[in-house]
């Protein structure tokens, strides 16, 4: 029988509060995924829920239809079951004190940390990789993941990163694509000695350069490389690559942020290689 709570005080719902802090997550190694949507491309993945709390009266009234979803709350949480799963139900008092995003649909589940080292990484031949530098705001992060799943990117590693994986804004905003896509994190100078010892070539975009992204070959085993959002790559970043490019603009601005710098290459990447 399932574990059935009613207070929003009840401890077991305070610890899963908690979980919305980096520290937290590094601790536990787990993070909070809500959403049919994201819990769906989860599991899709092979990634279950450690434990999903289930809240019915939120429920909508006949989920969300897509290819790689299943098609209803409650066809999710019996597929959740079956894959191992605990199941919690909330009432909905209790549910909207564990849920931080607005207009919950009644699912949020624990599962574990994505996050790796370069280490395990397991590329195919000619790889396509993004190497994200400093990235600091968990929406760009949560974008560029959607862009990488769309594009067949191989890997996305975060170099010096400021936030985690694990953020429940990166993962609401990659739509769970974070579960999809094999993403790792390390230092700059890991990243850039990971690379050379692949034999992958490093494709850094910034202003400071007249190559156009689109006149040079991104065939082959290649990572392209966005820098952070106020201060683009890092001079260490620059001095490691292979080759500079730029996207051309028009406007007076630079106007472009980061996610849509990354998804112009990666694209561009993909044109080529088709």
């Amino acid at each position: 029988m399932d574990l059935h709570l009613t207070s929003p005080a009840n401890p077991r719902l305070k610890a899963l509060v908690g979980l919305r802090r980096r520290r937290a997550r590094d601790e536990a190694g787990l993070t909070v995924v809500e959403g049919h949507e994201e819990l769906s491309l989860a599991l899709a993945a092979g990634v279950a829920p450690q434990t999903l709390y289930v809240c019915s009266e939120l429920f909508s009234p006949s989920g969300i239809a897509g290819s790689q979803l299943i098609g209803s709350q409650p066809e999710f949480v019996s597929a959740a079951r079956a894959a191992g799963s605990e199941i919690v139900t909330l009432s909905r008092v209790a549910f909207e004190k564990v849920a931080y995003r607005e207009g919950p649909d009644g699912l949020l589940g624990v599962l574990p940390a994505v996050d790796r080292p370069l280490s395990g990484l397991t590329l195919p031949v000619d790889p396509l990789v993004l190497l994200v530098e400093g990235v600091e705001k968990p929406g760009n992060l949560g974008a560029m993941l959607r862009t990488a799943d769309a594009a067949g990117v191989d890997a996305v590693v975060a170099a010096d990163p400021v936030t985690d994986w694990g953020n429940p804004n990166v993962v609401r905003a990659s739509k769970g694509t974070v579960y999809a896509v094999p993403v790792a994190s390390a230092s700059t100078a890991e990243t850039l000695a990971w690379c050379r010892a692949r034999g992958i070539r490093l494709v850094v975009t910034t202003p400071e350069t007249d190559v156009l992204y689109s006149d040079i070959s991104l065939s082959g085993a290649v990572a392209i490389a966005v820098g952070a959002e106020k201060h683009g790559a890092s001079e260490e970043l620059l001095a490691a690559a292979d080759v500079r490019v730029r996207i051309p603009m028009s406007g007076r601005a630079n106007s472009l942020n980061v996610a849509a710098s990354a998804a112009i290459v990666l694209f561009e990447a993909v044109r080529q290689r088709r």
